[in-house]
């Protein structure tokens, strides 16, 4: 049960923080190009003070989840296995890509108004473009691996147990 219970509330992790980054890069990612430096500066700011807090909880939070489910899971011998390690991979590169190229930029965008706009903003909102949508996809094949494993890694168990 335990096991159960840590890979259910892992994989709803893994799908709270999968679904702030889709969200965000299908709405708004594919369009940063057409905003005006107000609008880019105003939505920026924005989303910053919506997501920063929370997400400084879900992300450690889904990690140590994902952690523990892996530790837990009964059949660690299963060629479906991997996929579980797979997803811790890819949410921790999440992470680092947030935490190292990611945080910084938005800490700049906090700070900005359209008089003190950086020449160099478009820059910056290009950088930032690039690394979300590859985090957000990272995010999404994490999220499809710890899936996969989860459907696959039951099936192995029972099919052990019938065996």
């Amino acid at each position: 049960m335990k096991q159960q219970v840590t890979s259910f509330l892992a994989l709803f992790f893994l799908m709270l923080i999968t679904g702030v980054f889709w969200g965000t890069w299908f709405t708004l990612t594919r369009s940063l190009e057409i905003f005006s430096p107000e609008e880019f500066i105003h939505i920026g700011q924005t989303i910053i003070s919506n997501v920063a807090v929370p997400m400084r909880i879900i992300m450690p939070s889904g990690i140590l989840l994902l952690i523990l489910a892996i530790w837990f899971a009964e059949n660690k011998k299963s060629p479906v296995f991997i996929s579980a390690i797979i997803s811790l991979a890819l949410i921790v590169t999440v992470l680092l890509i947030t935490l190292i190229i990611l945080v910084p930029i938005d800490n700049e965008i906090r700070e900005w108004t359209v008089e003190t706009i950086p020449a160099d903003w478009m820059e910056k909102r290009h950088t930032w473009n690039l690394f979300h949508s590859a985090r957000t996809f990272l995010s999404l094949a994490s999220f499809a691996c710890f899936s996969f494993f989860l459907v696959f890694e039951n099936y192995a168990v029972r099919r052990n147990k019938v065996n």
